[in-house]
């Protein structure tokens, strides 16, 4: 009978605090869906099959363990509402005769039936949009899913296993709660509000020096692979910069605009900026996640949505021919032995073309030497120890990709008509700034800088794209040569060594430029190993590449970064949305008794409109602006990060950003519309509801 009644109570709260419950049963049942959802893409062997699904896996692996553990802070963090809420109802239990563990026993009941439904509900969910998953995902990746719905046993399992120890800590929590609070601090404790908070400048100061350290960071970086290396520790400095300024440096805002008598003694305003600062310190904590899930937001859409709709165009960048040969050598070589090779290889490939009635149209023929060094000042070293002013923290910063070419090749392939003499050299220096007007490479010589480039051949180097570089057009072969034997000086059988390229286009398919690759790596390999069976041969090797093989391997790496942005964007605004309604909702039942007296000493339905209005635009606003600001501060460091996967439209990633966050402030509007509604109708007194009506 006990159990029973137990049982009937625990159910009974659900009831009753509906309100309370509904977005926190629907927010973990799209939780658990997104969460079996995207395991289900990542360990499905079908998916795996498609053209470019192993590679979305791989990322769609990584979101799998974002969601787990966003789930965990936010439900984890969204409880502490529900349980604030049920405090009261709990204190008169247990003075009506209960003891702490009857309490303890009805909440884990209720907990055990939420978990149920949510779990429950949840994978029914993901099994049910599997499917649309999927197909969603094929068409990204250019592929065709079939219709068959399966269900995959260790996304269930998986899913099931880890909202169950979610919901084990919530409910470790819950019980803490309880044993830990009096009889009367239940009772009272959800009129019990904290003491107004004193202005803290140490904290409030901190978290602005973090700002302007992460803001610095993101605005004087250069190189996108610095970038990359310190964006987590940028993003870590906002995140706790925002929690300080909003919890301190807020309360130390409103201590001063306290100060300001024309603005702090007007009705409306001395109502809400005395609300803020009574609860400033839980305030500043919740308006603070809703601008870095903003932030995140903002971030995540904006980024791979510009990546996925300009895919096209990284494509071109990576390979701006439609098939690519390089020809390595070696310092053994003569130079008629390396004549040789390119000669063979090019007439190989006229061949191979021939058979497909095809020809090399806007062909490039030419050597360059590809090196990586470290810049100091117009000084360029292979060994990063005799670099003055360089050291194991700052490597990164001064670290460089160095090519070097002959000006024969960049005259006849850019149609230009520069002149060299020995010893000179023009620079092209992209994504850098180099004032100086000659340049000294270690164990190789110094050239003076005749003037610099602005344009360069277009070979698709993978390392170009990534990073700031330089371009040296030489006098000649053998200034190539100084260079190439002063980097194997230094790194020795692991130096690197020139190369030789061989790029054109092809007017066919994407089929048939497949087809024509597979068949020139075919003949490739059996010269190679004819050479090698008839004499002791120094040819080196080849490697053949193209547009059309790598873009099922880019729509899955533009695609898979999308899908999964698209579905942590929802996962993050489903948080964002549940925090909102329950500080809405909490502060309104918080507020109610006082603003009922007000009104019932004067003051107006229209002053307590105004007055809520005036406490929403100061402070609930405030997380979507500063969302902004971070987001404008962060985008050059975003922009360099993008730039590492072959993107470099400045222009359409500002388009884009601005866009997204236009639509997410639009859509910000519109929840606080909503929840605005909820608060005024509480704290107004025309919604009353009882915990045991």
């Amino acid at each position: 009978m006990k159990n029973g009644l137990y049982l009937k109570l625990s159910v009974n709260g659900i009831k009753k605090n509906k309100k309370l419950y509904l977005p926190y049963l629907i927010t973990c049942i799209c939780m658990v869906m997104m969460f079996y959802l995207i395991d289900y893409l990542a360990v499905s062997p079908q998916f795996a099959q498609m053209k470019g699904g192993d590679t979305m896996q791989m990322i769609l692996g990584f979101g799998s363990g974002v969601i787990a553990i966003f789930s965990l802070i936010l439900l984890y963090y969204t409880n502490s509402f529900l349980i604030r809420r049920r405090q009261r109802e709990f204190g008169l239990y247990h003075i009506l005769g209960m003891g702490k563990i009857d309490l303890v026993k009805i909440m884990v009941l209720e907990n055990l039936i939420i978990s149920v439904l949510t779990i429950a509900g949840g994978i029914v969910g993901g099994i049910l949009f599997s499917k649309l998953g999927e197909l969603l995902a094929a068409k990204i990746l250019g592929s065709n899913a079939g219709l068959s719905m399966k269900i995959s046993v260790p996304a269930l399992v998986a899913t099931a296993l880890l909202f169950l120890v979610i919901f084990a800590l919530i409910m470790l929590r819950m019980i803490v709660s309880v044993y830990r609070l009096k009889p009367v601090e239940l009772l009272k404790s959800e009129k019990t509000g904290e003491k107004p908070p004193k202005a803290n400048w140490i904290f409030a100061v901190l978290g602005l020096l973090l700002l302007g350290v992460a803001y610095y960071l993101s605005l004087t970086i250069k190189d996108p692979l610095v970038a990359m290396i310190w964006f987590m520790v940028a993003v870590v400095l906002v995140i706790l910069a925002t929690y300080l300024l909003f919890i301190a440096g807020s309360v130390t805002f409103c201590k001063i605009m306290q100060k300001k008598k024309g603005y702090y003694y007007k009705t409306n305003h001395f109502i809400s900026l005395s609300s803020m600062i009574y609860r400033m310190k839980r305030n500043g904590a919740g308006l603070a996640s809703i601008c870095i899930l903003s932030t995140m937001v903002l971030v995540m859409v904006s980024s791979t949505t510009s990546l996925y709709l300009s895919m096209e165009h990284g494509l071109n960048l990576r390979y701006p021919k439609s098939v690519q040969i390089e020809m390595y050598t070696k310092p053994e070589q003569t130079e008629e032995m390396k004549e040789n090779q390119n000669g063979q290889i090019i007439e190989l490939v006229q061949k191979v073309l021939k058979e497909h009635n095809q020809t090399a149209e806007n062909p490039e023929n030419y050597r360059m030497l590809t090196v990586s060094g470290i810049v100091s000042k117009n000084e360029i070293y292979f060994n990063p120890e005799n670099a003055p002013g360089v050291n194991e923290v700052n490597t990164f910063d001064h670290l460089k990709m160095f090519y070097a070419l002959p000006l024969e090749a960049y005259n006849r392939i850019m149609g230009t008509n520069l002149e060299l003499a020995p010893g000179e050299a023009y620079l092209y220096a992209k994504d850098s700034d180099f004032p100086y007007d000659q340049i000294t490479v270690e164990n190789s010589g110094t050239w003076r800088i005749k003037g610099h480039l602005d344009k360069m051949i277009s070979n698709g180097n993978n390392m170009a794209n990534m990073n700031s570089s330089f371009y040296l057009v030489v006098s000649g072969l053998e200034d190539i040569k100084a260079l190439e034997e002063g980097n194997v000086s230094v790194y020795g059988v692991n130096g690197s060594y020139e190369k030789w390229y061989y790029n054109f286009d092809l007017s066919c398919g994407d089929e048939e430029q497949i087809q024509i690759q597979n068949e020139i790596d075919k003949k490739i390999n059996a010269l190679a190993e004819q050479e090698s069976e008839e004499s002791d041969t120094l040819f080196f090797g080849v490697s053949t590449d193209s547009r059309a093989a790598s873009r099922a391997d880019y729509q899955a790496l533009y695609g898979g970064l999308f899908f999964l942005g698209i579905l942590l964007g929802v996962v993050f605004i489903l948080g964002m949305v549940l925090i909102i309604y329950y500080k809405q909702i909490t502060e309104g039942y918080e507020d109610q008794e006082r603003f009922q007296i007000l009104m019932k000493v004067g003051m107006t339905q229209k002053e307590v409109r105004q007055t809520i209005n005036s406490q929403v635009m100061t402070v609930f606003f405030l997380p979507l602006v500063v969302a902004g600001i971070h987001t404008a501060f962060a985008f050059p460091m975003i922009e360099k990060m993008v730039h590492l996967l072959a993107f470099s439209d400045r222009k359409f990633l500002i388009l884009v950003t601005v866009c997204s966050y236009l639509v997410f402030a639009l859509f910000y509007i519109i929840v606080y519309m909503v929840t605005s509604k909820q608060y005024y109708k509480i704290v107004s007194g025309k919604q009353e509801e009882s915990l045991f009506s």
